[in-house]
This record gives structure tokens, sequence and C-alpha cells, in this order.
């Protein structure tokens, strides 16, 4: 053993090699010295466990630290290829921002902005202001506040509207949300209390009139987007809860969730409100997502009547929850896209993907497998489907079309480790032992980059 242990290269003999040099030019020094070391150290460790007969040579030794070095020098958060079928997919990051504002964040990014400065009056102002007029525009709301997510949002609203009184909500719409958020817990954080009604699958609007106390101060309706209730079923709609609200001098509220813009009916999907009709329909105050349906950035969108919402922008948590210049600019610039619906449709990912036909996926298909020719894998071309995901249109799926590759020597699970380890990771979906691509989610622009990963297996 110690025969072995003094074959170990020293540190500085390793470093003296041409090529750990040419890392040292290409890393910081002090990073490359520390894998130097623990590489050394994982060679001292293998033989006190007697699990080395020898010691590994100076070029294998120099290729471990070079793969090293290379590896733990990446950035953690990284960008990777959705191939999945999984529109909103809350691991990969949910929304793609759409190309077309990029230049907007660019300039905000890179340069000073107006973020809290009034150019016309010459001083501080306020850095909601710049998505007040377009977001009121599009869904007809009184005044507009945007926090850093929906969750928050709804804590926002709650803290600011019923802290300490009584928030009445359906059995049927106590969420979890991702990460273990419940809407009751949200509710106690808000210092307001939880007021159930009616049962699981049942709840009428007589539960809410005979929940009303003195004590009351919102009727919550929460809209059930990761989940659905079917069968012998009944819940309260927004106009009879909105005209109860309002008949007894209460707030009525609504967490909408993933917040559409689009009526996607047209698009195989089942219906669902969009914010502008539950606007419509007398609701107060409703809240919803920038990164799910919106197809925005993360974000918690807060609208509805001018005096309700005066009174959250006064709120201390408002500064603990507020968003900044780059969010800021990602929204107005998405918002700006929705006053054309179909320029939305076409230039935001999330709606693109969507509203995608089965004859536009089909010829995506036609062009990867085409592409896939350069490969040492068989492709064949299969109808497939698609989920929204992101907690959105649960149980409901989007007919589609996937590419299935097939290897002679590897099995599915073997290739998609390697893809997982390419440079840019390929996230892909396993059936019968075939990898799966699927066309909504893979886009036409990443297929060079995945038959280039696909040619080296």
């Amino acid at each position: 053993m110690k025969h072995l242990l003094s074959q170990i290269p020293a540190i500085n003999k390793i470093l003296m090699t041409e090529e750990v040099k040419q890392l040292l030019e290409e890393y910081p020094e002090v990073f490359v010295k520390d894998i130097v070391k623990k590489e050394t150290e994982n060679i001292k460790n293998e033989i006190l466990n007697n699990n080395l007969s020898e010691v590994p040579s100076m070029e294998e030794i120099i290729e471990k630290i070079n793969l090293s070095v290379k590896k733990n020098y990446k950035y953690s958060l990284r960008r990777v290829i959705n191939a999945t079928g999984t529109i909103l997919h809350t691991n990969l990051g949910r929304s793609i921002l759409s190309e077309s504002i990029k230049e907007n964040l660019i300039d905000v990014a890179f340069n000073y902005s107006n973020l809290e400065f009034n150019l016309a009056e010459k001083q501080r102002g306020s850095r909601y202001v710049h998505l007040i007029d377009i977001i009121k525009r599009l869904t007809g709301a009184e005044d507009v506040l945007v926090v850093n997510n929906n969750a928050a949002a709804v804590m926002l609203t709650l803290s600011t509207l019923a802290k300490d009184k009584e928030i009445v909500v359906s059995r049927g719409e106590l969420v979890e949300i991702g990460g273990a958020f419940r809407i009751p817990e949200i509710i106690k954080l808000s210092g307001g209390t939880i007021q159930e009604v009616g049962t699981t699958n049942k709840t009428h609007l007589k539960d809410y009139v005979n929940a009303i106390n003195e004590n009351t101060g919102i009727l919550l309706k929460v809209h059930t987007s990761n989940y659905k209730i079917v069968g012998f079923t009944k819940e309260v709609t927004y106009k009879e809860l909105a005209d109860l609200a309002h008949e007894k001098g209460l707030v009525a509220v609504n967490d909408l969730g993933s917040g559409q813009f689009v009526d996607f009916t047209s698009y195989g999907l089942t219906y669902e409100p969009t914010v502008k009709e539950v606007l419509d329909s007398g609701i107060d105050v409703v809240t919803f997502s920038g990164d799910k349906l919106l197809g925005g950035p993360q974000a918690g969108i807060i609208v509805g009547k001018k005096k309700y919402i005066e009174a959250m922008k006064k709120n201390q948590l408002t500064r603990a929850l507020r968003v900044d210049k780059m969010t800021i600019a990602a929204l107005e610039a998405t918002f700006r896209l929705y006053l054309d619906e179909q320029k939305a449709l076409k230039e935001i990912p999330t709606l693109n993907m969507i509203s995608m036909s089965m004859e536009e996926l089909r010829e995506k298909a036609g062009k990867f497998a085409e592409k896939v020719k350069e490969t040492a894998f068989t492709s064949e071309i299969m109808e497939d489907k698609a989920e929204i995901g992101g907690g959105s249109y649960p149980g409901v799926y989007l007919d589609s079309v996937s590419v299935k590759l097939t290897h002679n020597t590897k099995t599915a699970t073997e290739i998609e480790g390697i893809l997982l380890e390419a440079d840019i990771p390929i996230i892909t979906r396993i059936k019968e032992n075939s990898i799966i691509f699927d066309m909504r989610t893979l886009r036409e622009q990443e297929f060079d980059l995945v038959v280039e990963s696909l040619k080296k297996i």
C-alpha cells in the first residue's frame, strides 16, 4: 500500500504538464488546483480502501482532471431541450419567453432604466406603472399589482383584505399547489381564518349564505387548475359568488391560478374562463400566474377593483414580494403581444405549442426523422398525446405527433443517460425501450442540436 501511495504524482508535477497548463489558461487557477487536489485525494482514498491495485498513469489522471474541470465549471442553472411533450414542465422552467421580447430584455438588463423614475414629471415614480395600462386594457380591471408568484399574490390579497377575518371557501377548492403549498396554510399565514363550506364534490350558494357572519371578510373561489372533480358535482358560479358578496358588503376574490387570456376550445382543450371573463362576472379581485398559460416570466398578477388594490400597495408585504426590472420588462413585452391575439399565438411559445395543428406536427416530425437518418438510430413517426402541465388542464391531453428512436446496441435507458450528459441536456421520454421525441415541445431550431448529440452515440 505504501508503495502505491508513493507512486501518486505530486500536485506540482501535475500542474506543470502541458495539458493542465492549458486548463489553467482557460479556467480560474484556484478552481483547477482544487480539482487536481481532489482527484489525487480520490486516488489515495481508493488505494487506502483497497479498491486500486495500481496507480493510474499520468495520462489517465490528467484525462480525469480535464473532464472534471469541464463538468464542474458548467453553470448549475442551464438551458435544456424539452422533448417530453409536457408544455409547461415545472421542472424545466415552465413557460419559454418569446424571442420577440429579447431585445427589450437586453436593453433593460444591460443599461439603466426608468424603473422607478417618472420621465414626464422628472421625479420618483412607481415600478408598477409600466404594467398598469397594458393589463387594464386587456382585462378591463381598474387597477393592477404584480408580485413574485401567484401564491404571494393570494397571500397579499388575503392579508390586506381579510386579516383577522373569516375567509369562506368551498371544501372542493382547498387545493395544494407545487411544493406542498396549500390554500389553508396560505390563509393561515395571511392572518385570516378559514371557513370551509359545502362538501368535496358539491357546494351550493346557500352554503356560502349560511356561513356568512359579522366577522366574514372574503368569499374566496379557487380555480382547481391542477385537478378535476367529476361526476356528481356542483359549484357556485363566479357571478353568483360576486352577487352574494356585494349584497352582503363583502369582497369576492378568485385565485384563477393559470390565468389564461385566450380561449383554447378551438384547439382541442376544454373551456376555461379567461381573466377578463372572470372580472366581467363581477369578481372584485383576481390573481393568476405569469409563467403558466400567460406564457411570460414567473410572477403573481393581481387585477381588480382599484380601492382594494390600492390598499394592497400600502401593505408592508408588498415590498417583500415585489418583482424586479427583468420581470417587469418581460411581462410588459409579453402582454403587448396579446394586443393582437394571432400574433400572441404565433410568437408566445406556450400558446404556439398548444395551438399547433396535427398537420404542422406531422410536418415537423418528417423533418426531424429525415435528419435522424444521419445517425445510427432508426426512427418511426407515431401519433401521441401531449399535456399542458404546470398545474393547468389536469387530465386533459392534446393530440400530438412523436418520433420514436431505437438503437441496435444501446438500451433506451443508456441513451437517456447519454443525452442528459450532452452539452445542452436533452430531456425525453422512454416507451417500450425507445426514446420518444414529442414534436409539440421539441422546437425546429433545436433539431440540429439534438442530431449532433445523437451522432455521438
